[in-house]
């Protein structure tokens, strides 16, 4: 059954809020709330990927030639 009220302002189903309480389910999701679920991460084209990056941050000036270098060496290790 549902509430006067709610049928008379059409919200009736799944309302967050009724009455002043929480239902026990959406205390439950207050408490836990869910995360986003982490995309994997794929090695297929990673390694270009951060040579790119590397590349874009050394034609903008971010790191020096050294540095390029060093970081670049580890990627491709």
């Amino acid at each position: 059954m549902v509430p006067r009220q709610l049928q008379r302002a059409g919200m009736t189903g799944n309302v967050p809020y009724y009455g002043g309480r929480f239902s026990p389910a959406q205390a439950y999701a207050a408490a836990h709330p869910s995360r986003p679920p982490v995309p994997p991460t794929t090695r297929a084209g990673s390694h270009a990927d951060t040579l790119a990056a590397l590349q874009h941050l050394l034609d903008n000036g971010v790191i020096t030639t050294e540095e390029y270098a060093e970081m670049r060496a580890r990627v491709v290790a």
